[in-house]
């Protein structure tokens, strides 16, 4: 499972140029193979983009697919591994950087004289994200499909 938004895969930056209507209607959703599947429906249906532009379109979907497959599978080789630290490797990376996030607030919270680079900051919160993004999204989506089926 992808843990990236729809407008931030190949097919919704390409959409982006071509049809920015429709990613903006559809570019929040954590995309997963049914929801690839509903924008190749409404891809093919549009008449305003172009038939070339609808070819290349399809390629792209049919790549995020991909990816995310390998995602999955990855994930899933990992959990069936014998090795302790490949299965623990997202819990621990959540856990260092969920603890470094407090850490840095408590510091901040009390004025002492610590400075941290704006730089280290900004790193800190586009992982952080990503990582709650990964760990509970796809989690919480494989639960959802799970149901659904």
């Amino acid at each position: 499972m992808s843990n990236k938004k729809f407008n931030k895969t190949k097919i919704g930056i390409f959409l982006k140029s071509k049809a920015p209507k429709l990613l903006k209607s559809i570019g929040e959703f954590l995309p997963d193979k049914g929801g690839l599947g509903i924008v190749k429906n409404i891809i093919a249906s549009d008449s305003s983009i172009k038939p070339k532009d609808k070819e290349m379109a399809m390629k792209l979907i049919e790549q995020d697919i991909s990816e995310m497959k390998e995602i999955s599978t990855r994930w899933n080789s990992d959990m069936k591994s014998d090795s302790w630290l490949s299965k623990n490797t997202r819990p621990l990376a959540l856990i260092f950087l969920t603890s470094s996030a407090v850490v840095m607030m408590t510091i901040d919270s009390f004025h002492l004289q610590f400075e941290v680079d704006e730089a280290w900051i900004n790193l800190l919160k586009t992982l952080l994200v990503t990582v709650y993004v990964a760990y509970f999204g796809s989690r919480g989506a494989e639960k959802i499909t799970k149901i659904n089926k």
